[in-house]
């Protein structure tokens, strides 16, 4: 019935259409479909109120759509905008002031001060990089897809600031599923996130528990989910779109040391401007360690041996090379080491010649992740139509684990020394062409080469003629290498047929050649439609093409491991294969009052070679395999509220995904596991029925105040998923306060407490599809961070 339902709906929708808001130089043409205000205060150089100063602001294209004036207070207004990107600027006299990049959403958004200054010599360079960025910003549509905005306030409104992990972040989005390692699930997909910055592919790095991203480098952060345009492809379950900070919007820098319980002790440090020849530029790099590097297996309040250190660091130039151009490059660095928890009291099942009893308490293995990403672009204007960037990129990621030699052999039967890397080259062009006031045309190009190594030397037991293992082991190296690329182009166009209704269509072309060669045309369309001021309606279809991660495709010699204690339990086809799905989406957002928003989104995705992913053997590296079909659907209820002082959200998702029938990696699963999945439509082992995110934030006499509080009803467990955890709910809380001295200037410290009502909850259990071991969430974590600002 339910998916009944969800067709009907996403068909009946697929005839409506898009969105549309044309306006004048000066004043603002027409009334929004939802509309958006923008308070603000403008200040003179003394830091007090100017008023009569002419504020204009420019949309996304920048062309003006409004000016005002500030009143006595320096207050200024603008209301009836359309959500959307914005800047605004102000002069008075020859004092001028431009605020950063505003992305406007249904309801008040309160903008930081204009404070105004005197012309400086980077004034040009200012005006033309954003100019460039606003630019950017178009060769991207979301038309017809759900999109979840966080900009850098929400981000420092959460307990843990822009210092939280960038995978709790996310899970500030509806439909994001927490898992052990780090990992998220959006919408019933395993992982299958893309990351941009800037409008450009971050190369995969491989999977492990670091977080390879870092929160304090985002200025902006939209998170796409449902039927993309046809820009998109490749990695679809959501697409995490980041605009950096840079050197424009952030003049100046910062350091900060926190320290708390666990073990926990870290600093970061940032600094940006702009020189007096058009170079701009951010750079950030952060030191966390702490005795929570991975999921505790027991409730223990703290995990045996899970030492963790992790380094981060980002940088971002761009250089004006005229009115019109510019050079960008930027570039990531993490590198990771974290110890493998161990857990008490567990009986060895083999025994080693010349070794008698061993404490697995005292276990000493290991896991070593790093990466680094390097992408250098070209962007450009040609004539007042066309715009297009230009990337050429380079990654490298690597995930190491480091066995405890004596005892993952008497635990296991194997002790694995593997090493997993992969090396990336790449290009991606995007251009936007202006075809006129109704058609907004957009192509462009993606193509990679990719190189893996997996490197595994395997102690194992060798059986005897009775099937039962030798004390003394022997040695098996099973080496691969693996070449391959993804070659993608795509055309779309975005047609505003009325005011209050656009349509955008399009299509792309894929080929992926790695353990096979496959290639598919995909058609996009995608709708919304403005019922009124207040209501916006959307809807679309995608054809989607996912190739299998290279850096996941498990290689392994089947027959090396035969007759020893590590056999595998079946043969099998490790030819991963690409997914093929046909998504619905469909959604209505409604603003119920000039503060409040609520939205409402359905989703329908059937699928043929379902990817999915699990932990096979004692190393914590994924492997990817597939069912042979897949269904997942669901459904999202949205509610925020921004006012000057409160601010609040809500989010409510339920979802199904369910597969059927493994072909391929089946040499992970037993016999009698695989017989049943042949034929049961089964949970995947990351179908979480329920999930929910809230939180709260109020700014008091100076003082911000943040609470906010996740839920999940369970992932699987037990023999072919049948079961699930129990459901859990986590509370955070967090305080920040800025001050000032005289004699060290501007500070700020912050408070925060993860888990406030230590509960203790499993996120796993051990059992179920490809899940190799019990995790369990965070106990209560406190931190306290003092920052300094220059």
């Amino acid at each position: 019935m339910m998916h009944a339902q969800l067709s009907v709906m996403a068909v009946a929708m697929a005839f409506a259409f898009a969105q549309s808001a044309t306006a004048a130089d000066t004043v603002v043409a027409s009334q929004p479909l939802i509309a958006a205000s923008l308070h603000g205060v403008v200040r003179n150089a003394k830091g007090q109120a100017q008023a009569d100063a002419v504020v204009t602001l420019q949309d996304g294209q920048g062309h003006t759509v409004a000016s005002t004036h500030s009143g006595p207070d320096g207050i200024y207004v603008f209301a009836g905008l359309p959500p959307g990107p914005y800047t605004a600027h102000a002069l008075a006299g020859d004092a001028v002031a431009s605020s950063e990049v505003l992305t406007l959403a249904a309801g008040n958004t309160d903008a930081e001060p204009l404070n105004l200054e005197a012309p400086r010599s980077t004034s040009t360079v200012e005006v033309v990089g954003r100019r460039l960025d606003r630019a950017r910003n178009g060769l991207s549509p979301d038309t017809g897809s759900s999109i979840y905005r966080m900009n850098e306030k929400d981000i420092a409104a959460l307990p843990q600031g822009n210092a939280t992990p960038f995978n709790q972040v996310l899970l500030q989005a509806p439909g994001v599923v927490q898992d052990s390692y780090g990992q998220l699930h959006v919408r019933g997909d395993h992982s299958n996130l893309q990351y941009r910055v800037n409008g450009v592919v971050i190369p995969e790095a491989m999977s492990g528990f670091g977080q390879a991203l870092d929160a304090r480098f985002a200025h902006q952060i939209n998170v796409l989910t449902g039927a993309l345009p046809a820009q998109y492809g490749y990695r679809t379950a959501g697409v995490v779109d980041i605009s950096s900070r840079d050197g424009l919007l952030d003049k100046g820098g910062s350091v900060t040391m926190t320290t708390g319980n666990h073990g926990n002790f870290g600093t970061d440090a940032d600094v940006a401007g702009v020189t007096s020849n058009g170079l701009s530029y951010f750079l950030s790099g952060s030191y966390l360690s702490n005795n929570q590097g991975i999921e505790n297996p027991t409730t223990s309040h703290e995990a045996l041996h899970d030492r963790t250190e992790q380094s981060k660091s980002f940088g971002y130039f761009s250089y004006l090379l005229n009115d019109t151009s510019r050079l960008n490059f930027l570039f990531g660095n993490s590198d990771s080491k974290f110890q493998i928890p161990n857990v008490p009291g567990q009986t060895p099942d083999f025994s080693l010649a010349g070794v008698g009893s061993i404490d697995s308490a005292s276990l000493d293995a290991r896991q070593h992740e790093k990466s680094a990403f390097q992408i250098t672009s070209l962007q450009s204007s040609l004539g007042n139509a066309t715009d297009f960037q230009l990337s050429l990129f380079h990654s490298n990621s690597s995930v190491q684990y480091r066995p405890d030699p004596v005892g993952d052999l008497m635990f296991n039967g194997v002790a694995a020394d593997i090493n997993r890397r992969i090396d990336t080259v790449g290009l991606q062009g995007d251009m936007s062409w202006r075809a006129s006031d109704t058609h907004t045309v957009r192509s462009g190009i993606y193509t990679n080469h990719q190189r893996t190594f997996v490197d595994n030397t395997s102690q194992v037991f060798p059986l005897d003629a009775g099937g039962d293992p030798l004390d003394t082991p022997k040695t098996i190296v099973d080496n691969t290498r693996l070449n391959g690329g993804l070659f993608g182009v795509y055309l779309q166009d975005e047609w505003k047929l009325q005011p209050a209704l656009t349509l955008n269509y399009g299509a792309r072309y894929d080929t992926v050649h790695t353990v096979s060669h496959e290639r598919q045309l995909s058609p996009r369309i995608g709708l919304v439609y403005d019922i009124s001021t207040q209501t916006r309606l959307h809807a679309g279809y995608a054809r989607y093409f996912t190739p299998p991660p290279t850096e996941k495709i498990d290689n392994t010699s089947v027959a090396k491991f035969d007759n020893t204690s590590n056999a595998l339990p079946s043969d099998a086809n490790t030819s991963v294969m690409s997914e093929r799905s046909h998504y619905f989406d469909a959604g209505i957002t409604h603003q119920l009052t000039a503060n409040t928003t609520i939205g409402l989104d359905t989703y329908y995705r059937r699928v043929r070679n379902l990817q999915d992913e699990g932990q096979f053997g004692n190393a914590l590296i994924f492997s990817a395999f597939n069912f042979k079909e897949g269904r997942i659907y669901g459904s999202e209820l949205t509610a925020s509220y921004h006012g000057s002082a409160l601010s609040a959200y809500a989010n409510v998702g339920y979802s199904i995904a369910q597969g059927r029938n493994i072909v391929t990696g089946q040499f992970n699963f037993g016999p009698d596991e695989l017989d049943y999945i042949a034929n049961h439509w089964v949970h995947l082992d990351h179908d979480q029925h329920w999930t929910a995110s809230t939180g709260v934030s109020y700014l008091w006499q100076g003082t911000t105040v943040g609470v906010d509080a996740l839920y999940g009803s369970g992932l699987r467990r037990g023999f072919a998923n049948t079961d699930h955890m129990p459901g859990y709910v986590q509370v955070n809380v967090g305080a920040s306060r800025p001050f000032e001295f005289a004699a060290v200037g501007k500070m700020s410290a912050r408070l925060a407490i993860i888990n406030l009502l230590d509960h203790s909850y499993a996120l796993r259990d051990g059992s179920g599809i490809g899940v190799g071991a019990p995790q369990y969430g965070p106990r209560r974590t406190v931190t306290v961070s003092l920052s300094k600002f220059f």
